[in-house]
């Protein structure tokens, strides 16, 4: 069976779509020479991308990252957030918003499939929500989060502040979105922001896609409910309401499907479990 997508994705022309290995999405956010910030279009753009990433039989897990060397994602587009607010640019107010998935399609994103983020340099505003979106963080040596945009004289809306409180606490979240100072990959790690810190600024996607081919690697269908229970824990914050919504909306079909059957034989044949693309 093929491993590359079965359906046609996007058209996209702020990010770059590629395949690094089986039933793995990279997601590059194309604009280096803006620092990888995003305009209203870009968001539009990414969140049809995740939405098409859920529903494409043969992608199981996506790594979103940015190009050079310089930023991951500086966030929103000020230059052009100034040319709308200063009436330089006229813009219909239907495309001055963010998709319901949030910030890059992910910020606020509910999604089915995990989502790890290669933080190759900056990751700075919508950026750094990009990042509190996602799953699982890989981080370059020199990357660098923060949420400057009280600095700026706006408001982090995009879901990051609430989402920094539930990770690392008030005090320290007070502190970052107060004071708008980043903090190192180190001292993102130390804070559970990081799940690893790659070699080397070059490795971090490799990095990212050691970690992806572990998820692909499991049931498709085991990745989505499990993603489920984690996802409705951290925003329930509800031990056993989770529990309850993720039984009571994925027990029978994963159950059912016959990606458990095939795990449970291959368990008991002793060999690698050939797993269906999930209908979930």
């Amino acid at each position: 069976m093929s491993t590359r997508p079965q359906t046609t994705p996007p058209s996209t022309s702020h990010v770059l779509l590629t395949y690094p290995a089986p039933y793995v999405l990279l997601v590059t956010i194309n604009r280096e020479k803006a620092m990888n910030s995003i305009p209203f279009a870009g968001h539009t753009e990414m969140g049809q991308v995740f939405d098409w990433f859920d529903r494409e039989p043969n992608l199981r897990v996506a790594i979103i990252t940015g190009a050079g060397k310089k930023s991951f994602c500086a966030g929103q587009d000020l230059i052009e957030l100034g040319k709308i607010r200063s009436g330089a640019v006229k813009v219909d107010p239907a495309a001055q918003r963010h998709p319901y998935s949030g910030f890059g399609g992910l910020s606020r994103r509910a999604g089915k499939k995990p989502v790890i983020a290669a933080v190759n340099g900056f990751a700075l505003g919508g950026g750094f929500e990009i990042v509190l979106g996602c799953d699982m963080v890989v981080a370059a040596p020199n990357a660098k989060f923060g949420l400057p945009e009280a600095l700026r004289g706006i408001f982090a809306g995009a879901g990051g502040p609430p989402r920094l409180v539930r990770n690392v606490g008030l005090p320290i979240a007070s502190e970052m979105a107060l004071t708008g100072e980043p903090i190192t990959a180190q001292r993102a790690k130390e804070l559970n922001l990081v799940n690893r810190i790659s070699p080397s600024q070059e490795t971090v996607v490799d990095e990212a896609i050691k970690l992806a081919n572990q998820i692909a690697n499991i049931s498709p269908d085991a990745a989505i409910v499990t993603r489920a229970a984690l996802k409705e824990a951290w925003e329930t914050g509800s031990v056993e309401r989770a529990t309850q919504l993720t039984i009571e909306r994925y027990s029978e079909p994963l159950n059912a499907g016959e990606n458990a059957l095939e795990g449970l034989q291959a368990f008991a044949e002793k060999r690698k479990p050939n797993w269906r693309p999930s209908k979930l």
